[in-house]
C-alpha cells in the first residue's frame, strides 16, 4: 500500500503541472467546452491511477522477472542463448509497451488507416528485440560501448539521409517509434535484465558500466526497422485527416469516455499476454521462483493488465482529446507566441515531473558521488525537453525547417561528443533519451504538436506533426552526454581518477 501512495504521490505531481496548464489557457487564451474539460479531468484521474498501479505492477511483478532472467541467462555461459533469450523477451515486452501503441495507433488513425498500427507493430518490436541482443552481445564480449553506439548511430544518421529525401513521413515515424517504444515497461523491465547480467560481473567498475546502455542499444532498432520498411513500401502519399475541435453535441459528456472501454480492455489483455507466457514458459525452463515469489510475481501481472487499462482509458477518453484541442487552437492565434511559449512550458514541467528523471538523477548523484548534483541534471534535462517541444513547434511554423534539418546535426553533437564522455555516462547518456520521452510525452505532447500542425497552413500533420518524440529523445541524450564531457574535464582539472573516466 505504500508502494501505491507513492506512486500516485509521484504520478499526480507529474500530471498535475499540465493540468493547471490547460485550465489556465482555458480561462484565458482557449476556453474549451465544457464536456471535453470534464473528460479531460476524468481521463487525467484515470492516467493517474493507471500509470501508479502499472508501476506498482512493475515493481512487484515485471522487474523481478526482469532481474533474474539476466542472471539466469549469464550463469548458462551460451552466448546464443543469452541472445535468443533476450531478444524474444525484448520483443515481448516492447510489444506490450503503452507508449507504442498510442503512438501506432495515432497514426494510424491521422492517415485515414493509410499506414497501419499492425504494420508498425510487426517491425518496430522485431527491430528492438535484434538490437537488445546485439547489445547483450556486447556486454557478453566486452565490446566498446562508445564504438557501438558511434557505428550505431553513424548507419542510422546514413539511413536517414535517404529516407528524408524519400519519405520525410518515415523518417519521423523512425525516431518517435524509438522514444515511444522505451517507456513505462520497458525501461524498467530491460533496466532489471541489466542489472541482474551486471551483477554477475567480478569487475564492480564494469559491472556499474554495464547496468547502462542496454536501453539505448534497444531504441537503435525501431529506427532502423521502421527505414528499412520504408525501403521496401512503395512511394506513396498518405491521407491525413483534420484534427480541427470538433462541436460538442448536447448530453454527450461522457459518452466518448466510456465508449472506448471494451477496446481499452481488448488492447490491455491483448498487448501483456506474450509476456505472461514468456514469464510461465521461462519460470518451468529458467528461472525456478519459489512458489510465494512466482504468486508475488503473478500478482504484479494483474496489478500492470489493471494499470494499463486504466492508462488507455484516461488517454484516449479525454487527455490526449484536450491537448490536440489546445494544439489547433494556439496555432490558429493571430500571435503564435503563444504557441512557440505553452510549447516550451509543457515540455520543462512534464520532464520536471516525470518520476523515471527522478530515479535517474539520484542514480547519477550517487555514481559521482554527489560530484554532478541531481538538481543540475533535472535543470539541464527541462531545459534541454522543453528547448525539443519549441523545436517541434518551430518546425510548423517555418514550412522549410525539416526533422532532419535538426537531426542531422544534433546527433553528429552526440557522436562527437561520446568520444569526450566517460564510459558510463555514454551508457547513462542514451538510456536518458529513453526516460526523456515519458508517458506523459508520447501522449499529451504527441496529440499537442499534431494538433497544432493541423491548424498551421501549410504545415503537414503527418510530417510536421510528428517527430516531436525523436527531438525529445535526442535533447536527452544531447544533455547527459554533455554533462558526463564537464564531468571528465572537472575530473582532470582537479587530479580526480575517477572510475568513470575511463575507457573499457
Amino acid at each position: 500500500m505504500n508502494i501505491l501512495v507513492g506512486y500516485l504521490r509521484d504520478n499526480t505531481q507529474a500530471v498535475g503541472p499540465i493540468a493547471i496548464i490547460v485550465m489556465l489557457l482555458n480561462f484565458t487564451l482557449v476556453p474549451l467546452a465544457m464536456p471535453v474539460i470534464v473528460r479531460f479531468l476524468v481521463g487525467a484521474l484515470s492516467l493517474i491511477i493507471g500509470l501508479s498501479i502499472l508501476l506498482v505492477g512493475v515493481e512487484i511483478g515485471i522487474t523481478p522477472m526482469g532481474t533474474r532472467t539476466g542472471s539466469s541467462l549469464v550463469k548458462t555461459n551460451k552466448l546464443w542463448l543469452f541472445l535468443l533469450g533476450g531478444g524474444l523477451l525484448g520483443f515481448f515486452v516492447s510489444m506490450a509497451e503503452p507508449g507504442l501503441l498510442v503512438l501506432v495507433n495515432q497514426i494510424e488513425y491521422v492517415t485515414a488507416g493509410g499506414i497501419k498500427a499492425s504494420t508498425l507493430l510487426a517491425w518496430v518490436p522485431v527491430g528492438f528485440a535484434l538490437m537488445i541482443a546485439m547489445g547483450f552481445a556486447r556486454v557478453f564480449l566486452g565490446l566498446s560501448i562508445k564504438l557501438f553506439f558511434a557505428v550505431g548511430y553513424g548507419v542510422i544518421l546514413l539511413l536517414a539521409w535517404f529516407t528524408s529525401r524519400t519519405s520525410s513521413e518515415f523518417l519521423a515515424i523512425a525516431f518517435d517509434s524509438s522514444g515511444s517504444i522505451t517507456g513505462i515497461l520497458v525501461v524498467p523491465f530491460i533496466m532489471a535484465l541489466a542489472v541482474g547480467i551486471s551483477s554477475m560481473r567480478k569487475d564492480s567498475k564494469q559491472a556499474e558500466e554495464d547496468s547502462f546502455g542496454l536501453i539505448g542499444a534497444g531504441a537503435i532498432g525501431p529506427i532502423l526497422a521502421v527505414m528499412i520498411l520504408n525501403m521496401l513500401t512503395p512511394a506513396q502519399e498518405y491521407p491525413v485527416i483534420s484534427l480541427e475541435p470538433a462541436a460538442v453535441e448536447a448530453g454527450s459528456v461522457m459518452g466518448p469516455f466510456w465508449s472506448i472501454l471494451p477496446t481499452s480492455l481488448k488492447d490491455s489483455m491483448i498487448a501483456l499476454l506474450p509476456l505472461v507466457v514468456s514469464l510461465l514458459v521461462l519460470q518451468r525452463i529458467l528461472l525456478k521462483f519459489e512458489k510465494r515469489q512466482f504468486t508475488r510475481v503473478l500478482k504484479g501481472f494483474v496489478y500492470t493488465l489493471l494499470g494499463t487499462f486504466l492508462f488507455f482509458m484516461g488517454v484516449n477518453g479525454g487527455f490526449m482529446e484536450v491537448g490536440s484541442q489546445l494544439g489547433y487552437l494556439l496555432a490558429s492565434l493571430d500571435n503564435k507566441f503563444w504557441l512557440l511559449l505553452v510549447s516550451f512550458l509543457l515540455g520543462f514541467v512534464t520532464i520536471l515531473a516525470e518520476p523515471s528523471v527522478h530515479v535517474l538523477t539520484h542514480q547519477i548523484e550517487e555514481v559521482t558521488s554527489g560530484y554532478v548534483k541531481r538538481k543540475a541534471v533535472a535543470a539541464s534535462l527541462s531545459i534541454g525537453v522543453g528547448s525539443a517541444i519549441l523545436l517541434s513547434a518551430i518546425r510548423i511554423l517555418v514550412p522549410w525547417l525539416t526533422l532532419w534539418h535538426i537531426l542531422l546535426p544534433g546527433y553528429l553533437i552526440a557522436i562527437v561528443m561520446i568520444y569526450f564522455s566517460p564510459n558510463l555516462f555514454v551508457g547513462i547518456g542514451f538510456d536518458a533519451g529513453s526516460v526523456a520521452t515519458g508517458p506523459l510525452t508520447t501522449t499529451f505532447i504527441l496529440a499537442f504538436t499534431q494538433g497544432a500542425a493541423s491548424a498551421f497552413p501549410g504545415a503537414d500533420l503527418l510530417r510536421d506533426g510528428l517527430g516531436m518524440i525523436a527531438l525529445v529523445a535526442m535533447m536527452g541524450i544531447i544533455t547527459l552526454t554533455g554533462l558526463g564531457v564537464v564531468f571528465g574535464v572537472k575530473s582532470k582539472k582537479q587530479g580526480v581518477e575517477a572510475d568513470v573516466t575511463s575507457d573499457a
